[in-house]
């Protein structure tokens, strides 16, 4: 954790929630008609960036963000810095025994404060004035920066209740950035379904034929040419940001870590969308449950991975009930999304032909992954074993890799098996009979007989 960034962020948002609870004081005190120091909040001086190290500051800047955009941040950092600021806003209308509906805010299921509503920053930035209202409404529209690069948002409210009802709800990666400058990688959950693919092995470990490898390496090229070839050659009328590829075959032959790879190679972060809890029988909820992916991997430059994607991307119905019309709907939803995600989305599927055609026809790349030949079998078998362990006499692992079709994966399943038994022993020798147990325990998976 870096201390001098966490020492510029605590600098700088001590003097904006300065800010913040002066601009609440002015406010409250022209509501209730008092006299106060300013006669507006915009009379408030505003703290100056300029030169401030902080990455606050730096966004502000970036984004050449506006003193009501600043606040409208600022009551969303409250809560989660100094939520005692907005406990003003607690107090109680004596004629009516509630509270006041101009400030806004709900009280949280387990945060004891007051959370701001898009009505709390109306009612600081507005003060009932209609005009001002509606151009503070513009703050959460789709095209503002605040949504557009999920940095804040309203969050939705109920559909027969007004726009500025929900709460102002900064996004967990500004939340990181603000405080202690880091980064967010988003918790596995059920507002985001995925999982972060990590590997410790390199290209050399990836074992496909020239022609799948030589698909792969144009998958690596546009990581590292395509934002050059989108700005410097002006291709961004021609050619959408994004890339799409399909990796189809067999479990087990390396679709996986080649998008795991991808990501360790070219610095970005690669993350497998669990379609068990994204595809839903309620309709709307598998748009909603994407949805919420896609939202938070926007603008990270992340790589999208769908794992048996035919769950979720397979063949149309026929629309013979309403609820196949809706999951068609959900289809053509998806393909939009995905067109116009600006970063690299993989789905991988055992077999091609499962999947929807109008998604073939939207691929960059399409790279078959096969069940591998006797001498890839044998490349896999010689790099799985474990460095520290020797075979025992008489095992030839060419005539094994020649006799038994398996995948990369099984392999490494059949030398797990063999180094435990090993160690169990007390040896490092694994045993030719490990070995044949090991691999029948493999095709007894498949159904097939060793």
């Amino acid at each position: 954790m870096d201390i001098n960034a966490i020492q510029h962020n605590a600098t700088v948002l001590e003097r904006e929630m300065q800010w913040l609870s002066a601009v609440i004081e002015t406010r409250l005190q022209r509501h209730w008609g008092q006299a106060g120091m300013y006669t507006d909040v915009t009379e408030v001086p505003m703290p100056d960036l300029t030169g401030d190290p902080s990455f606050y500051a730096e966004i502000v800047r970036y984004y050449n963000l506006g003193p009501d955009e600043r606040l409208v941040v600022l009551l969303a950092l409250a809560p989660h810095i100094q939520p005692h600021i907005l406990d003003v806003f607690f107090t109680r209308n004596a004629d009516y025994d509630r509270g006041f509906t101009e400030f806004g805010g709900i009280k949280g299921h387990q945060h004891g404060g007051f959370l701001p509503t898009g009505e709390t920053a109306a009612f600081l930035l507005a003060a009932g004035n209609l005009e001002r209202r509606f151009r503070l409404m513009d703050l959460f529209r789709e095209d503002h920066c605040f949504r557009k690069f999920n940095i804040l948002r309203l969050t939705d409210a109920a559909s027969d209740e007004p726009f500025l009802s929900g709460t102002i709800r900064l996004s967990p990666e500004y939340l990181n950035y603000f405080t202690t400058g880091l980064s967010h990688e988003p918790d596995f959950s059920m507002n985001f379904p995925a999982k972060r693919l990590r590997t410790g092995m390199d290209w050399d470990h990836l074992v496909l034929p020239a022609h799948s490898l030589e698909e792969v390496g144009e998958i690596r090229d546009w990581l590292t040419y395509g934002q050059r070839l989108l700005d410097e050659w002006d291709l961004r009328k021609q050619v959408k940001p994004g890339y799409r590829a399909l990796f189809y075959g067999p479990p087990g032959t390396g679709k996986t870590l080649t998008a795991a790879l991808l990501g360790k190679s070219a610095g970005l972060a690669t993350y497998r969308i669990d379609l068990s809890m994204v595809v839903s029988k309620y309709i709307g909820e598998t748009e909603k449950n994407l949805s919420g992916v896609f939202d938070q991997a926007e603008h990270k430059q992340w790589i999208l991975f769908f794992d048996e994607a035919d769950a979720l991307f397979g063949k149309r119905t026929e629309t013979s009930s309403a609820h196949d019309r809706y999951a068609n709907q959900e289809v053509s939803y998806l393909l939009q999304r995905i067109e116009d995600f600006p970063g690299v989305v993989i789905l991988a599927t055992n077999l091609k032909a499962n999947l929807d055609d109008a998604f073939s026809r939207r691929f960059q790349s399409m790279i078959y992954f096969p069940m591998p030949g006797p001498d890839q079998r044998l490349r896999l078998w010689k790099q799985s074993l474990p460095v520290k362990a020797g075979l025992e006499d008489g095992v030839r692992l060419e005539d094994i890799a020649d006799k038994y079709e398996m995948t990369g994966g099984a392999i490494i399943n059949v030398t797990r098996y063999c180094a435990l038994m090993a160690m169990k022993r007390g040896s490092n020798i694994i045993l030719q009979k490990d070995l044949l147990r090991g691999i029948r325990k493999e095709f007894e998976k498949e159904g097939k007989s060793a």
